[in-house]
This record gives structure tokens, sequence and C-alpha cells, in this order.
């Protein structure tokens, strides 16, 4: 059926109920006579609809069975005369109905004959529905416009001619046929369909593992498909204007010996570059270069690497200066990367990689005095590759010309692709980011097992207490140890090839130089000084009294000792593993550490939170509690370069609101005393306003001031690392809950997202 058939019909039949419309207010009997002919008319339009072998007869005898309704009245164009406004609203509404003409046909095939002017009420049902729901199918040319199923405003034409209709339809007193009921709710299934998938795409891209049942033991996945890692670009050869000088003369090195004087280059004003040993392991394996260069470059010293160091600043700042558009475009480059590299498909859910791009070759800088600072780290090659995927997946692609050293299907594993690095020979991986399934059931499982060392914690504690009095040496030094890595979250400390890392201990490793004992110290008695480096070089120092047997169990094991002998000289990690292991199931010095900080941040909560205290100050009081912990297990760090800047910054804003509130307590005051005066509404409520302006300056300064207290509390304490890895996040969750503190304020998006399963599950009576 045309688009002109389609209007025809519809103007025809409008013009036609509105000149009935017209009659009925001056001749009540030709109406009933109307009614009667255009029943008749429309009792034959279904009789046709049902019978017709195609729509477009259909149309064509409707078309001429209505032509002579019109006839048959003879005041067709007098009504058009009158009611010249009105069809010029009927066009512009024919013109909203062009976009739903699919809906019509799809109202035809179900055995709807009706016009389309009213399609969401076949006329043969004999009943009238609201104006708004009547007016409701023309402003839904989209499935997705009808979610709230509210119509917009309705000119008052429009209700007008609707309270006729219905006027006429009650007069007429049909009623609705079961049927076509039974047709108008099918025709408004789709639309809660459409509202439920929303839902479902949302709880897609939160996978609530935490609800499902868990794997058997060592399974840690059934399904994994990737597309491989991201491999460094290859090395840009530097312009020809950016000369590198030996003894004073320009030298051409060759692509591989520039591309590793480059790494030096960049970090030349770098305190690395200034240390011997960096410079040492730097020329030594520079030097492994072609026989011509590697004869002529023979002195670090006489290596001029400026005009190298000043391109590379160039650049940096170039970078800086970029555009809007510049830095859009980057951006979006390193987006499309993510959607294609950044995530994999993993037992049916999409799961996001923490870092899939390969590190590009460099200089290693190791921590604190590392012995191998300065080595050259090598390019990574699709060759020293390892994936990791499942046997039913499509394996990713090498590089072109490029094939993967080998394909494992290794379910009892986490990682997707590994390689071995070759400054220490350690084993690298690219594993899921710490929000996935993997990483989430770890966690939970690692704060599951600190809550049950609670339950016998006691017990361990009087045991090793015991222990203290042993006859048996290598008994007595594992309880001391013990007693450290209980009370002062001491790391166990891992046994090490000499020289291949920087000197670092743990607890079995401590050495006699590592500790003074002090009868009395400040007013206390027994007093442990420890002064170490520990984990990444970071130095450990605390004065710490301690019970009597523990001391004198500590000069007993100095006895006869240089300072460079282990103070546990009987003891290693695996000794004290296995007897960790046998206290209870799982248990090791991690555990404890984890378990302290948790308890540890559980109490300090409960003791620094105040009920009638605001959010900002529960915050701070939050902070602190964490700080407890930091200082616990020794996270420390130096204070940021932009310190002392960002406190200015900060005291600047603090200055300015005392100023800003110190303006605003004088209008106040000046308010009160016009107020006095005059006595009137609208000074009242001047003065009204004034508090108000008052009471929020103050609120403001002292949320600054709270902020000052916190960094300057902070400054040399790392909160992150504690927060991340050795607080139950149920503890947090539960005191946001408890106090109505925003768990965005504690949680940054990253942290919401990898704590998703606490979040969750945990209510404000939570107890650790």
């Amino acid at each position: 059926m045309s688009g002109d058939h389609l209007h025809n019909d519809s103007q025809i039949e409008a013009d036609f109920r509105l000149n009935d419309s017209h009659k009925h207010k001056d001749k009540h009997k030709d109406r009933e006579h109307r009614h009667k002919e255009h029943k008749k008319d429309k009792e034959k339009d279904r009789e046709k609809s049902k019978h017709s072998n195609s729509e477009h007869k259909d149309s064509e005898k409707k078309h001429k069975e209505k032509e002579k309704t019109k006839h048959k009245d003879g005041s067709s164009e007098k009504h058009k005369d009158k009611h010249k406004d009105r069809d010029k609203e009927k066009r512009k509404e024919e013109k909203v109905r062009a976009s739903g003409d699919a809906k019509i046909k799809k109202e035809k095939e179900n055995g709807f004959s009706s016009p389309p002017r009213i399609k969401d009420e076949p006329e043969d049902d004999g009943y009238f529905a609201p104006p708004k729901e009547d007016i409701k199918p023309l402003k839904r040319p989209r499935e997705e416009d009808d979610a709230d199923y509210k119509p917009k405003k309705i000119k008052t034409e429009d209700i007008k001619k609707e309270k006729k209709r219905k006027l006429e339809e009650e007069e007429d007193g049909k009623l609705k046929k079961p049927k076509n009921k039974e047709k108008d709710k099918d025709k408004k299934v789709p639309e809660p369909d459409s509202k439920k998938k929303k839902p479902k795409k949302e709880e897609e891209q939160k996978w609530k593992w935490w609800e499902e049942e868990r794997y058997p033991e060592g399974i840690k996945w059934k399904f994994l498909e990737h597309k491989g890692p991201v491999f460094a670009p290859p090395y840009e050869p530097l312009p020809e204007s950016v000369k590198f000088y030996y003894d004073g003369k320009v030298m051409k090195l060759s692509p591989k010996a520039e591309e590793v004087a480059t790494f030096f280059a960049k970090m030349l004003d770098h305190e690395y570059t200034t240390k011997e040993i960096f410079r040492k392991n730097f020329f030594k394996d520079w030097r492994k270069m072609t026989n011509e260069e590697k004869n002529i470059i023979t002195n670090l010293s006489k290596c001029d690497f400026t005009q190298m160091s000043q391109y590379f600043k160039a650049q940096s700042e170039a970078r800086k200066q970029m555009s809007k558009e510049e830095k859009l475009k980057i951006k979006e480059e390193n987006e499309k990367l993510l959607k294609e590299y950044g995530f994999c498909i993993m037992d049916n859910h999409r799961e996001r990689i923490a870092n899939f791009k390969i590190e590009p070759p460099g200089l290693f800088r190791g921590r604190g005095n590392h012995p191998k600072m300065g080595m050259l780290k090598r390019r990574i090659m699709p060759e020293d590759i390892i994936i990791n995927c499942s046997k039913d997946a499509k394996v990713p692609s090498p590089p072109t010309g490029h094939k993967w050293k080998e394909v494992r299907h290794d379910n009892k594993v986490t990682w997707l692709v590994s390689w071995t690095e070759n400054i220490q020979g350690s084993i690298k991986y690219i594993m899921l980011n710490p929000s996935s399934r993997i990483k989430g059931e770890k966690d939970w499982q690692k704060y599951e097992t600190a809550r049950r060392l609670k339950k016998c914690v006691d017990k361990i504690r009087n045991q090793y207490r015991e222990d203290w009095k042993s006859k048996e040496m290598k008994v007595r030094q594992r309880a001391v140890a013990l007693y450290f890595i209980d009370k002062l979250a001491l790391r166990a400390g891992n046994e090490k090839e000499e020289g291949e890392t920087a000197d670092t201990v743990g607890c079995c490793s401590l050495r006699v130089e590592h500790i003074n004992l002090h009868p009395e110290l400040d007013g206390q008695e027994y007093v442990v000084e420890f002064d170490f480096l520990g984990k990444d070089s970071i130095r450990y120092y605390n004065k710490v009294p301690v019970e009597k047997r523990v001391f004198k169990n500590l000069q007993l094991f100095m006895e006869n000792k240089q300072p460079e002998d282990d103070l546990f000289d009987r003891l290693n990690t695996g000794i004290l593993n296995k007897h960790l292991q046998d206290l209870m199931e799982g248990l090791t010095a991690k555990v404890f550490r984890t378990y302290n900080a948790s308890i540890t941040l559980q109490q300090q909560l409960k003791e620094l939170t105040a009920p009638d205290e605001n959010i900002p100050a529960k915050i701070l009081s939050y902070n602190r509690a964490n700080r407890a912990v930091a200082i616990l297990c020794n996270h420390q760090r130096a204070p940021p370069k932009t310190f002392e800047k960002s406190m200015m910054n900060l005291q600047s804003k603090i200055d300015a609101k005392k100023e800003q509130l110190a303006d605003a307590r004088r209008d106040l005051k000046s308010a009160k005393a016009d107020a006095k005066v005059l006595k009137d509404a609208k000074t009242k409520k001047v003065v009204e306003s004034k508090k108000k302006a008052v009471q929020r300056l103050e609120e403001q300064l002292m949320k600054l001031e709270v902020q000052a207290t916190d960094r300057e509390e902070n400054k040399q304490i790392a909160l992150g690392t504690s927060k991340l890895n050795y607080l139950d996040p149920r503890i947090t969750v539960a005191w946001c809950k408890k106090w109505g503190v925003p768990i965005e304020k504690i949680y940054n998006k990253t942290q919401r997202e990898k704590f998703a399963w606490a979040i969750d599950m945990a209510d404000e009576d939570y107890e650790f």
C-alpha cells in the first residue's frame, strides 16, 4: 500500500469523525443515524480484513467505502472550511506518524484493519482509552523512548478532540473484545523486555563470582582466550643533527650501540648515572657491540652524551606542549590498543588484563644499592614468550616473521604470558587485573586465612612463650623469631645467593650487627634497637621494649659471635614455615602480618571514630588508623618532591578562607545590629542568611585544616600498601556503612573494582 493511500484514509476518517462531532451539537437524530451507518462501515471493513487476500486490495475497497460515506453525509467541504485550523493540526500529527508506518503495517498483519489515526485503539474494540494512552504511540518512534511511560505535554486542541470522541464512544456503549485486548497486551510485551535487558548488561559487567561455586582445588579456569602481549616499538634512530662525541670528536655509532647509548643519555641528570656500580655495569654491557666501536670506546668518562640528552628533553617538553587534538589522538590510539589486547575471555566472562604491554629495553635500576644496577635489560622478542590459553581457544598470532617459544594449556596457573628476563633470570608474567575473579578470590582466601588465625593465635602465643625456656637452642631461636614476626610484623626473610641482590634481610636472616640490646633506654627496660634494610632496601629502624626472657635469649644468641654472623644461626625460613604449617594449615609469616594489620585497623577505628564528628573528621580518623598499620608494617616513603610546594599552596588556601570567615562574621555582627533596631522580617532573613554563610565557611576552613594535618602526618608514611594488601577491605566497608561515610572517600574507582566482593558482602556489623 502506498504512503498516499494511508494518508488519504487517515484524513477521510478524521474528517468524518470531526464532522460527526460537529453535527452532534445541532442534530442529535442525524448523529445517531450516522453512527449506525458508521457502524455498518466498520463491520464491512472488519469482514473485508478477515477475507482479504492482499493488503493492497483491502485498502482500495476500504477507501471506496469511506468515499461513499463522505458523499452521503454531504457536509465534508463545509466542515473543512469551519475547521481549517484543526486540519492543519491533523497534518502535523500525520508527519509525526510517518515514522510509525512500520508499526502500522505490523498491526495490519495482526488483524488490525482500523485506520492509522488510532493505532493503539482499534475502532471495533469500542473502547476509549484516556488521552495519555492515545497520544503515547505517536511519540514512540524508538523502542527505548517508552521506558518511563511518560507522554509529552498534550496540546489543548488535542484534548478537546479526545473529549468529544470519548462522549461518542460512551454513547455507543461498546465493550472491548477480549481478543483485541490480548493483542493490545501483546503489543506492549517488548517494552518491559527492553527494560530487563539493561540490568542484564550491568550484571555481565559486574560479575558476582563470589556468589558462585568455587572450582575444585588447583583449577583456576576452564576456558581462556586472549590476544597475547603488545611488544615495545622498534628503535627509531636519532636525527643526523644529534651527535655523539668521544674524546671531543664526533663518532657515528651503529644502530644497536646508539640505542643503548640513548638509555644512558635519558638518565644523564639522574643520580643513578653518578653511581660507580651503575656506570661500571652499563659500560661493560654497552661495549658488547661491534669490535670496531669496542676498540675505540675504552673510557666512559670520554663519552659525551649531551646532545642526545638535550634532544630527549626537547621531545619531553614537546609532548607537554601538545595540543588537545594531538593528546586526544594518542588517547584514542591507547584506548583502541586496550580494547584489543587489554581484555581476555575467561569462563564466558570478559576480564581485564593488568599489564599487557611488555617492558621496553633499558637499563636496570633495582632498589637501593643493587649490585646489578646499570646492566642492560635486553629487548624481549616473540621467541622468548610462552603463551598460556585453553586447548579449544584461538591461539594468539605472533608478529609477522616470528614464532612463540611455546604454547601451553595449563589451567592450574593464572598467568597468560610468561618470559625470563636476563638480569636476574627471574620469570615475568602477564596476569589479570586486580579486579578479576582470580585475584579477588586470592584476596578473599588470604583474609579468611588471617581470620582463622584469630581463633588460634592465643594458643600459638602461649606455645612460643613456653618455647623460650626450651633446652634446645633451635627451638628457642624459632620461638624468639616467631615473637618478632607476631609483635613487629617482620617479614620472614628469604635465602638468596651472595651478591645477586641488594643487602636486604628479614627476621630469619638478621645478623648480630642489625640489633643492639639496651637493659634500659629512655625510661624503659629491656629495649631492642633494630637497624637493617628490609624489602626494597627500605630501612627498618625501631626501638622496642621486649619481655625479659626474650632479651635474655637474644644475649645468649649473640654470645661469641662477630657482627656479620647470623643472629638465628640454627634457623632458616624453611624450618620456620614448616613449623607454622604444623601450628595451623596455611599459616605463614605473611598471614601473621595480615592478621595483625587488620586487627590493628579494626581496634584503631573503634578507638578513634567519634559519632558526632563530620565526614572530613571521620576520614582523618580512618587515615590515622591506617597510619598505625603502616607504621607497624614499616611502610615508609620519602616525602614527595612537591610536598613543600603543595603544603604552601594549601596554607595559602587556609589563610584566604580565614579572611573570608572574618569578613562573614563582621557582616553577621552588622546584620544582627540592624535587626535589633529595625525588628522587621527582612532583617531577620538577612541575619539567617549571614549565619548560614558563616557556618559554611567554618566547615570549609575545618576541612582544609584537616587536609593539612593529614598531609603532614602522612608525608613519610605510605598508606596505600597496607590498604591494598594487608587490611581486610570488609573492615573498611563496614566502618563506612556504620558511620555514613561514602565508600568513594576511602577507595578510589580502581580500588572499588578490586574490592567489589567486599563492598557487596560486608554489612555494618562485620567483625574481622
